[in-house]
């Protein structure tokens, strides 16, 4: 195959570029058939907007771009060589090298670079794209150059895989294609399709508009893709039997597998890309999605069927996704989309819980009594000397709010919810196996993740080539050099130094949040301000959850980049093991950032304060903080509230819409093109106005961040479901239109799971029971209520509960300089407050000591934890073991599949055994008739003979089997 077959300039482009693959003197001698480029009027035959060639036939699979800036040295001059014009460049590069800067035998290449001037830098590259290029059209690629294009200073070469290499590489990479043979495929029973059937007649409404004619009773066979069996499959079509998402992932693997190779070492697409060689490499979008002159393309049905927001009472097209982006982000939206369908019947719980608490609040005893000013109980300050006794009653409303989220129906609620989790596990290991077998990836084991994940990135290969210099003469011949434990040992004490530090740099500022909260409750409570006076605690808790949002996201972003420079620094081998050991870092750290001051406010606030006259204080005269007497969970409700919110509306969907617009904004405005221009750009050109993918990590960690937030502390605010459902309607469509719209196409990477996420959720939901059963037990006041009303209640109900949860208190034993100032505040002198805690009278024998029923209390709380853990556990794994993670029509299916493949594969053996056998005979009798033809006595078949021959003839028609007629 000639290279000015394949590798082209721009049509009228030729005088922009230097020298290229095109052979001049041959070009004069053989002219190129240029005129397929155009049709008879000179107008091209496409729309140049298409994803094409400049022929208008030739599909442009994939994208380099790259920097065009000719350096000065050099002279434009016109080739005059044939096909060994790179030999030439590659002695003129070489020369132009040895005669600026030798390198020593041991210097790295590209530092040597980099000392040199600009455009020795750009010499360099260019040879390297010279080199690359040159590799490429080796391995059957047809390029085309675009160094004319309407952005500046950008050139870009598209890539084109012919029929041959599409089929070569597809039978290297063992990709499943559909043949001719189709099955019919049944849901299960009768009465199971029966439902089945009416259930997707009722729910018609709700199903995209999708793969309208195509059956959905009748599965091709798939078959690993083999260039000998390929009359197995329908390739009536060839532009259509590997559509664009299998071209640009078989491109793609062309590219990575292709290395430029120098003197002591090799570099791939990734180095490359990471030097600067190429700036960007991505595969194209079908086409437009708005516009008069927009095709249909999947990519525009996408944006209609999916994409829109008057779209999202609508099921997603789960398929389309698929066949457009690919397995991998397949599985995240089918994931998203079954965790969000699994929180309605969550939200429906939790409002009911919700609702309970509201019917239930004026019959509550306690905070009746609480709200019953006849009751007349004196509280002692809530800080020194600035804070006076106070009033219960003035607690009436926190304490009715309180009775909201803490009910018997909370627990309820914390069992329903740990079930909720193993289901929802559990429906998704279901659905997942289901995708498998519509996208043909029940085969796909560890061979065929191995052999796509073997592919080392750009850091590891410059770490390896840079020991490879240091050791040249000191390594045996024939090893091969890797990155031992040793070569990274000083990265990983870095990671274990930096996660601590930043561990601790979080708990350092909830310390800071912990004692914002105690000045400016100190300082409220001085000020001469009624209005500031009268709101304290709704103020203090507001503001600092406030704070608490504000830092999370700022930490949040810090953490991130944190996590991506410790993992560089690694150098991670492979781009598999780089993502496992980034998402690791980063649900740390942002776990630790997110959950820290929760879990402060649920298990240590109101825990480590002391009494009164023994107060515990940190930092010098600061006093630890109390609850309030309903109990910390109502705080802990406004935190998880603001912080939830906060982060689904500012962090999740406030910044998913602004950063990418600005950016393309951005990149708009430093192309400086102009709106009329744009719109006229190519292909190429428009997609390397988007953003590039960055991954799915970033979408995963926030839904994890959610799903954390509405199990683990769920006990304390039943409304998380119905918020989490609310943003993952709206979270859906942005992700949706994000892909769509706003980044680049992403590579098609097969997954036949959602990886490490899986084991994250599941850790999750385990951890879940054990926090709520200590949310329940300590933070609530479920199991006081139930001692109280079962062991001290005189009648059996709740009456003298708070009476009995509140100790007496002397005044005279204030320590020195920590009594009120204003101890006249109520208009009478006091003598004995009173303090939430189980301590002996100031008149016992132990006066403040913990008493009886503090012990009681806590035995019965450790024991309610136990019971509780071990029960939803129990429950849990029951539901785990009584689900199959495989439905059982699918397993059939998959049976099924097997069956008629082998069936397959001996039909085809018994069609090559008659082959031959008819071939065998066809020469048998061409010899004997030859013999008789010699023969003076050669005597014509028997009729009897001919009716054999046509009875068989019949037969092998009816298999299927070939038929040889003589």
């Amino acid at each position: 195959m000639r290279r000015n077959d394949n590798y082209l300039p721009v049509a009228g482009e030729e005088k922009n570029m230097d020298v290229d693959f095109i052979n001049t003197d041959a070009m004069s001698n053989e002219s190129i058939p240029m005129k397929n480029l155009y049709a008879d009027e000179g107008s091209p035959l496409y729309s140049r907007l298409g994803p094409y060639f400049t022929d208008g036939r030739r599909r442009v699979d994939y994208v380099l771009a790259y920097h065009i800036q000719k350096p000065s040295s050099i002279r434009r001059q016109p080739s005059r060589f044939g096909d060994n014009g790179f030999i030439h460049r590659l002695r003129r590069s070489m020369s132009m090298r040895s005669s600026r800067a030798p390198l020593q035998p041991k210097e790295d290449p590209e530092i040597a670079a980099q000392e040199q001037r600009t455009d020795y830098n750009e010499n360099d590259k260019r040879f390297r794209r010279d080199e690359f290029e040159e590799n490429l059209l080796e391995t059957g690629l047809q390029l085309e150059k675009d160094e004319g294009s309407k952005i500046p200073g950008i050139g870009f070469l598209k890539v084109h895989a012919p029929w041959n290499v599409l089929c070569r590489e597809a039978e290297f990479m063992k990709l499943k294609m559909p043949t001719k043979k189709v099955y019919e495929v049944k849901q299960g029973s009768n009465v199971v399709e029966k439902i089945r059937l009416f259930i997707h007649k009722v729910t018609a409404p709700l199903h995209p508009k999708v793969d309208a004619n195509r059956p959905q009773s009748v599965k091709p066979l798939s078959h690993p893709f083999s260039r000998e069996k390929q009359h197995l499959f329908d390739l009536s079509d060839r532009d259509k039997f590997f559509d664009s998402k299998t071209r640009n992932s078989i491109v793609y693997e062309v590219l990575k597998r292709t290395k430029c190779t120098r003197a002591k070492y090799s570099m791939g697409i990734t180095s490359l890309l990471a030097n600067g060689v190429y700036t960007s490499a991505y595969p194209l979008h079908d086409g437009d999605i708005e516009g008069v002159n927009a095709e249909a393309n999947d990519r525009k049905l996408l944006y209609e069927e999916w994409a829109s927001y008057s779209v999202f009472y609508k099921y997603q097209p789960i398929g389309l996704i698929r066949k457009y982006f690919g397995e991998k982000v397949g599985l995240y939206f089918a994931w998203l989309g079954v965790y969000t369908q699994m929180l309605i019947p969550a939200a429906i719980v939790g409002v009911i819980v919700f609702l309970y608490g509201c019917a239930t609040v004026d019959g509550n005893i306690p905070s009746m009594e609480i709200c019953d000013p006849r009751n007349n109980i004196t509280m002692c300050p809530l800080c020194d000397r600035a804070c006076s006794y106070w009033k219960l009653v003035t607690a009436c409303g926190t304490a009715r709010a309180s009775h909201l989220f803490d009910n018997p129906a909370t627990v309820f609620f914390s069992i329903f919810m740990a079930l909720w989790a193993v289901l929802f596990m559990e429906h998704w290991k279901r659905r997942q196996m289901r995708l498998n077998y519509i996208w043909d990836l029940t085969g796909f084991g560890e061979e065929e993740e191995e052999e796509h994940k073997d592919h080392n990135r750009a850091e590891y290969e410059f770490r390896v080539m840079k020991k490879t210099m240091r050791q040249d003469n000191s390594t045996p011949k024939g090893e091969k050099v890797k990155l031992t434990c040793t070569d990274r040992m000083p990265a990983y004490l870095t990671t274990v130094v930096m996660m601590g530090f930043m561990i601790l740099v979080t708990f350092a500022i909830v310390f800071g949040v912990i004692l914002y909260r105690i000045s400016i409750k100190a300082a409220l409570h001085m000020s001469t301000s009624t209005v500031a006076r009268s709101n304290i605690r709704a103020t203090v808790k507001t503001t600092a959850a406030i704070i608490n949002l504000i830092i999370i996201i700022i930490m949040d972003e810090i953490y991130g980049a944190i996590a991506r420079w410790l993992t560089t620094l690694e150098v991670p081998k492979t781009d598999k093991n780089y993502e496992e050991r980034l998402i690791f870092k980063t649900f740390v750290l942002k776990f630790v950032n997110a959950f820290t001051p929760i879990v402060y406010l649920a298990f240590f606030r109101g825990r480590l304060v002391g009494r009164p006259g023994s107060y515990l204080y940190v930092v010098g005269s600061y006093r630890m903080e109390e609850c309030a007497h309903a109990g910390c969970l109502m705080e802990l409700c406004i935190q998880l509230c603001i912080t939830m919110l906060g982060k689904q509306l500012i962090q999740n969907n406030l910044f998913e819409i602004g950063i990418p617009k600005l950016k393309k904004l951005l990149r708009r405005r430093k192309s400086d093109l102009e709106e009329e221009v744009n719109k006229t750009l190519q292909r190429h050109e428009k997609d390397h106005m988007l953003g590039p993918f960055t991954g799915l990590s970033p979408e995963y960690m926030e839904m994890i961040i959610q799903f954390g937030m509405v199990t683990l502390f769920v006990a304390s605010f039943p409304l998380a479901p119905l918020f989490a459902l609310l943003n993952n309607i709206i979270e859906i469509r942005l992700d949706a239109k994000k892909f769509v719209m706003e980044l680049r196409r992403p590579i098609a990477a097969k997954a036949k799971d959602i990886g490490i996420w899986y084991n994250l959720l599941r850790g999750l939901s385990k951890v879940a029971v054990i926090v709520n059963a200590f949310v329940i037990s300590f933070t609530s006041d479920f199991i006081p209520r139930l001692v109280y009303q079962y062991m001290y209640s005189v009648d059996g109900t709740m009456h003298g509960f708070v009476n009995h949860t509140l100790s007496y208190f002397n005044v005279s034993d204030f320590q020195p300089g920590t009594d009120p100032i204003q101890p006249m505040h109520l208009g009478y002198k006091v003598e004995i407050c009173r303090y939430k805690d189980y301590r002996e009278p100031p008149s016992s024998s132990t006066p403040y000591e913990l008493s009886k029923e503090f012990w009681a209390v806590l035995a019965a709380r450790l024991a309610f934890v136990v019971v509780f853990q071990n029960v939803v556990m129990l429950m849990s794994d029951f539901v785990d073991w009584l689900i199959p993670d495989i439905p059982k029509d699918i397993s059939l299916q998959i049976h099924k599949e097997k069956i008629l493949m082998v069936e397959l594969f001996m039909k085809e053996e018994q069609g090559k055994r008659l082959a031959a056998r008819d071939n065998h005979n066809l020469d048998n009798f061409a010899s004997h008739s030859s013999a008789n033809r010699s023969s003076p006595r050669a005597r014509s078949r028997p009729a009897a003979q001919d009716v054999v021959w046509e009875n068989e003839h019949h037969e092998r028609e009816a298999n299927g089997s070939p038929v040889y007629r003589v």
